[in-house]
């Protein structure tokens, strides 16, 4: 016999909070922050890493899931630390990273 879940209706409902951000979108959006902070260009960096720029803008803009290979490349073109890159991202995803934009309208998932 299944067990049977129990509703609580003495529980206070949670309140709505906005999705937390993706992995790949808050990775991105720090490192292209770390970028324009070093005021370096997109083809600069990519090239520095051994990427092209568009797969770099699609890492930036949370379009791509880079390997760990990937982001140690970017990385190390922008100068940042592994450590600090983690850190960074962490932090931004504690704060809700305001700086991700979702889509508001629907969204194409290809199987």
């Amino acid at each position: 016999m299944a067990d049977v879940v129990q509703l609580r209706p003495d529980r206070e409902p949670e309140p709505e909070r906005e999705p937390e951000p993706l992995w790949r979108e808050a990775l991105g959006g720090y490192l292209r922050r770390a970028r324009e902070e070093r005021g370096g260009r997109l083809v600069d960096v990519a090239e520095r890493a051994g990427i092209s720029p568009q797969y770099l803008s699609e890492i930036e803009r949370g379009r791509k899931e880079p390997s760990s290979e990937m982001i140690a490349a970017v990385g190390g073109a922008l100068g940042v630390r592994l450590d600090d890159l983690l850190i960074g991202v962490a932090s931004a995803v504690r704060r809700g990273a305001p700086s991700v934009r979702r889509p508001t309208g629907p969204v194409l998932m290809a199987a």
